[in-house]
């Protein structure tokens, strides 16, 4: 081989240096999208889908991608960290209660969902009984994401967010098993072999999800690593871990990666807030990269016959298949009929459905195209219809919860030599740790407030001295009464100066 010409090198590097400017465009755009949809109250999964049509081959780039088996691979890999996200941010506390309700909403009400809306395309639109049946399953995931984006600024009860958040992340699962199933060459017979297997696979996903993430979350706890900034990486690493396990040994690795990434987000890890920022960095760029790459996927010229399809679809899975999986899977559980009315309104559909949807192309199914754009209108339009409603609904049936203390803040880095841990302890707005002296916190024996930094200024508290919102501390504490003293300070935080030292739940999970 020759050299390489002088013609040749500045090609190459012109090469790179566009496309590094064109993701940091989109990037930047993507980013500034987010403010965009939290003032519209539109999920942020419509920008992004939007960045990717537009830049797409029918749009102003005239990029042209096809290539459905990269876009499952690509959307594989950020639906793991997203995920892992969304497992490392959810509360124990609330998924405990409604875990067996929630259970049976991503099971009993995914095989309600999948039949109703399968009867729906087949009848009504005419689809042939596989194709059906692939898109009921396609569209029986729900997404948090999308849920939450538009009602952030309206808390929820607890029941509610846990039933929601549990079913999203629960419900993968036996979503992908489904459509992998009827994508598969021949018919589908013996339904309890197939039953059988989605439960082996669940089966063995959590085992290893909970195996993973308790043996990282001890590791993590008694191994103290050189650099703080390695802490997220480590447990950005367990979650992937738990998600490879489950999927070699044939279980379902995104359970897996879920249930590790919740035990690793309940365990008090150390450099906690670093890490769960770090975590949700990593789950916006998945998001933003996903849903552009399946913008780029769509040919918009391509949808126009597959519009009414995709709506009448729509309307069967919204008013009639979501409700009813609800009404049914919650049946036992004695939940209140305003709870029951949101949930249902609640099963948007984000980036899960439309990526579940190239697993048909990636197989060769008959028809997989039509699907995928029927699948792609109807997650669009309605996230168009039901984003902007979720709050005005909320409102309506008064679930909104006012005046909630927010939830404390606090990290801890390891000190080895002193067998302790230092608590950055930063007091919130609305923080019943407000007007408290520190003598008032009753920390344990060998935890104290070596320091408060407020205004910019930092002096060693006395006993008489008065927190106030905005404050940061310092607290130093002995291994022994580190999670002691971390519970107290929840229970200040929420309960104010009169809060029980065994009355009042000071856990965050």
């Amino acid at each position: 081989m020759g050299p390489i010409s002088e013609e040749e090198r500045p090609l190459t590097v012109h090469h790179l240096n566009q496309l590094l400017l064109v993701c940091s465009v989109v990037l930047l755009v993507a980013v500034a999208a987010v403010r965009v949809s939290s003032r519209s109250g539109l999920p942020s999964l419509l920008v992004y889908l939007g960045i990717g049509v537009l830049i797409g081959q029918d749009g102003i780039g005239h990029i042209q991608f096809n290539s459905a088996a990269l876009t499952q691979v690509m959307g594989y890999a950020a639906l793991v960290v997203i995920l892992a996200e969304g497992g490392l941010g959810t509360k124990w506390k609330e998924i405990r209660p409604v875990l067996p309700s929630a259970s049976v909403l991503a099971t009993v009400g995914v095989a309600i969902s999948v039949g109703v809306t399968a009867a729906g395309a087949h009848y009504l639109v005419g689809l042939e009984w596989r194709q059906a049946f692939i898109i009921g399953a396609v569209v029986s995931s729900t997404d948090a994401a999308a849920v939450f984006s538009v009602l952030r600024k309206i808390p929820l009860p607890a029941r509610v967010t846990g039933t929601l958040e549990a079913e999203s992340g629960f419900n993968d699962a036996p979503v992908v098993i489904l459509v992998v199933a009827f994508c598969t060459a021949g018919p589908v017979e013996h339904w309890y072999l197939l039953l059988g297997e989605i439960v082996l696979e669940l089966a063995i996903g959590a085992a290893l999800g909970l195996a993973v993430g308790w043996f990282g979350s001890w590791g993590l706890r008694h191994v103290a690593l050189p650099a703080s900034g390695l802490y997220p990486i480590a447990v950005m690493a367990i979650a992937v871990t738990a998600y490879a396990a489950g999927a070699l040994a044939h279980g379902s690795g995104f359970l897996a990666v879920y249930l590790a990434s919740m035990i690793l987000g309940n365990a008090r890890l150390p450099h906690w807030p670093a890490t769960r920022g770090f975590a949700e960095g990593l789950g916006w760029i998945a998001q933003i990269g996903m849903f552009v790459v399946l913008g780029l996927l769509v040919t918009p010229h391509e949808l126009g016959d597959d519009i009414v399809p995709a709506l009448v679809i729509g309307l069967v899975l919204t008013m009639v298949a979501r409700p009813l999986s609800v009404v049914v899977s919650l049946a036992p559980f004695r939940v209140p009929r305003p709870e029951r009315i949101l949930m249902s309104w609640a099963g948007l559909r984000g980036a899960v459905p439309i990526i579940l949807a190239t697993i048909p192309m990636v197989n060769g199914v008959a028809g997989s195209r039509r699907i995928f754009n029927i699948v792609f209108v109807l997650v669009v339009v309605y996230t168009l219809v039901q984003g902007p409603t979720l709050p005005w609904l909320a409102r309506t049936l008064r679930l909104g919860e006012k005046g909630e203390a927010a939830d404390l803040g606090i990290e801890s880095a390891p000190l080895e030599r002193l067998r302790g841990h230092l608590l950055s302890v930063t007091v919130p707005e609305g923080s019943r740790m407000h007007g408290v002296e520190v003598s008032e916190l009753r920390l344990p024996p060998g935890a104290a407030v070596t320091l408060v930094v407020r205004e910019e200024k930092s002096f060693v508290p006395l006993p008489s001295t008065v927190l106030r919102r905005g404050d940061e501390l310092l607290v130093v504490a002995t291994d022994p009464v580190r999670d002691a003293a971390e519970r107290r300070l929840r229970a200040v935080a929420h309960g104010g100066k009169l809060a029980d030292w065994l009355g009042t739940d000071g856990d965050r999970g």
